[in-house]
């Protein structure tokens, strides 16, 4: 058998790839780790887990269909947790970066219930920042 420890890596389908790697790099922090032009396939390190985008007309993301847009997207959402979890803080950082974020809310992730919030990044996939998990009383 084996033991599951947790989330690897998740794939974006991407249209405007220099925008992906900004809002991904930039405002969510993350750092360019590996970068495959012949497929199409660019690598960031998030965490211990890395997001990968896929350019839709690379050799990887031809064979996903149309592109993601208004009517069809790769995926509802996905969670990257953060520390520290300054609600202001962030909302500063977002917005200098022109990100409008949805309200901070009470969640429930892999790690209990915390705060996060929701933003979309430059092709309307939605990602949800989720703080450290409240303390047990």
């Amino acid at each position: 058998m084996f033991a599951l420890l947790g989330l690897d890596h998740v794939v974006l389908r991407v249209s405007d790839l220099e925008a992906m790697i900004g809002f991904y790099r930039d405002v969510i922090g993350c750092r360019l780790e590996r970068a495959r032009d012949d497929i199409g396939l660019y690598q960031l390190r998030a965490g211990e887990s890395l997001i990968d985008l896929v350019t839709v007309d690379g050799e990887i993301g031809r064979k996903g269909g149309a592109a993601p847009g208004a009517e069809g997207r790769n995926l509802e959402h996905f969670c990257l947790r953060i520390d520290p979890s300054d609600a202001d803080a962030l909302a500063r950082h977002l917005a200098a970066h022109g990100i409008e974020a949805g309200p901070v809310e009470r969640r429930y992730g892999a790690d209990g219930f915390g705060p996060s919030l929701y933003v979309h990044d430059p092709e309307g996939n939605v990602v949800e920042l989720k703080g450290p998990p409240e303390q047990e009383v």
